[in-house]
């Protein structure tokens, strides 16, 4: 039986890496995004350069009453499935502006949380697969800089590390994705260090890499759990003072 890989967030970069990178492996790719329409290029793209099926469906992450009867339309419960959807917004204007902060927070946390803990309910229930989420080196520490993003994908990474602790002996894997920061849309235009920044087909990679291997835990680029682990041991009374 073919195997293959659901990418939630298709539309994302490292969602469209991922769907090249599990394709190459010959997975069958089940690409899911808002606005899915957009990626029919990509899909023809993915289904000639590899040649593996792909199908296309839309889905919402900030409506979560659809998300049911998204995973019934799956022509297969798939065997991996990435939650690769992020939104950094602006921190400043989620300071002063709830609906600015919502969105941040639904999209980072809710929406990512609800559709990977309902599709955790379908793997266990079947008794195998792979849960891929992709969380941020933000959530590590809450800084003056993100704290909105950073407390979202923070609870993000809780909910996947509780997921993992309870599907353990299910034969389900869960694997935390943590990449830094990454060459993307999303990041475009910002001034970041060059040995800090991957790019997506390495991210794609890592991915990859980690599920065959059954990782729990990856920082993609290693630099960064040095990083993380010299901020987090910051005294919180040092901490403050400093504009991270």
């Amino acid at each position: 039986m073919t195997s293959s890989v659901l990418v939630i967030g298709a539309r994302s970069d490292i969602g469209l890496a991922a769907a090249h990178r599990f394709a190459t492996a010959g997975y069958s790719v089940q690409l899911a995004a808002r606005n899915v329409a957009q990626l029919e290029a990509d899909a023809a793209d993915i289904a000639l350069r590899h040649g593996v099926s792909v199908t296309m469906h839309e889905l919402d992450l900030l409506a979560a009453d659809t998300f049911e009867a998204f995973a019934d339309s799956l022509p297969v419960l798939p065997q991996v499935a990435i939650c690769a959807v992020g939104l950094l917004g602006d921190q400043v204007a989620s300071q002063s502006d709830l609906a600015a902060a919502s969105l941040v927070m639904r999209s980072n946390y809710e929406g990512p949380a609800l559709i990977t803990g309902l599709l955790a309910e379908r793997f266990e229930a079947r008794g195998s697969g792979t849960l891929v989420g992709i969380s941020s080196v933000a959530g590590d520490r809450g800084r003056a800089s993100n704290y909105v993003y950073g407390s979202a994908k923070a609870g993000y990474t809780a909910f996947l590390s509780g997921l993992r602790n309870r599907l353990a002996k299910k034969n389900v894997h869960v694997l935390t994705v943590l990449p830094g920061f990454v060459r993307t849309r999303m990041t475009e235009g910002m001034d970041l260090p060059a040995r800090l920044i991957a790019e997506p087909g390495r991210v794609a990679e890592a991915i990859f890499a980690a599920v065959l291997k059954k990782r729990d835990v990856i920082y993609v680029k290693p630099v960064w759990r040095l990083v993380m682990g010299v901020i987090r041991s910051v005294p919180e009374r040092v901490f403050k003072g400093t504009q991270l």
